[in-house]
């Protein structure tokens, strides 16, 4: 297996000589070069580990680990030269799970991922992330998050996000959607169907997420 680490670092040399580093060690190194889109890169990659610097642009890191904590237990260690108590405090109290200050060693940098890896993964798995215009689903919580706030679902509901996000580019039929919801051949009542699709949209737009699932005519549903 190969561990992926997520570079959340706005200078290039310093990232470059993070990834270099790492990279020669045998783990995959991510980096972070859009930084308005943390998040999105994030549950694209679903890394094992993040490097996340406090001073970034458009946001800090205090925001993005919020961001992930909020769909991810995934270990953060903040590196930054603002190594003041109150920031390392508030690393911590973020989510953080470890503080580097700069400048440092890059051996002492890889020692201290591979021994969080090792505390992480030798005794859990990783959680599972689907992301569709920003909402992101928990596969092992069965939670959706959009914007910061967590949406508990149904069993059916869970299903039917789960469903219409991992075929998000095409269209997904009523027929199989109540195979993948009641996981039977026998006759279900097609309104069975409607009433939870109609009940998750209204979740769904109670939370902000309007038009989230778009009925195809004729055809099923599509996560728009």
């Amino acid at each position: 297996m190969i561990y992926k680490i997520l570079l959340v670092e706005d200078d290039p040399t310093i990232r470059g000589a993070i990834a270099c580093h790492i990279r020669s060690w045998g783990y995959e190194a991510i980096e972070v070069e859009n930084f308005g889109q943390v998040m999105e890169i994030f549950t694209r990659t679903e890394p094992h580990l993040v490097l996340l610097d406090i001073s970034l642009p458009f946001y800090n890191g205090f925001h993005w680990c919020t961001q992930i904590r909020q769909v991810s237990k995934v270990p953060i260690i903040f590196i930054s030269s603002a190594s003041d108590n109150m920031n390392i405090v508030m690393a911590m109290n973020m989510g953080g799970d470890d503080f580097i200050t700069k400048p440092f060693d890059l051996n002492v940098l890889t020692a201290k991922v591979q021994a969080m890896l090792r505390r992480t993964y030798d005794f859990a798995g990783t959680s599972q992330l689907l992301e569709h215009g920003g909402a992101i689903l928990n596969l092992s919580e069965g939670t959706l998050s959009w914007k910061g706030e967590k949406i508990e679902l149904t069993k059916n509901e869970f299903r039917i996000l789960k469903t219409l996000m991992e075929r998000k580019e095409r269209i997904v039929s009523r027929d199989d959607l109540m195979e993948q919801l009641w996981e039977t051949d026998s006759f279900i009542d097609d309104n069975t169907l409607t009433v939870n699709v109609n009940r998750l949209r209204k979740k769904l737009e109670q939370a902000g997420l309007e038009s989230f699932i778009v009925t195809k005519k004729g055809l099923g549903y599509k996560v728009g």
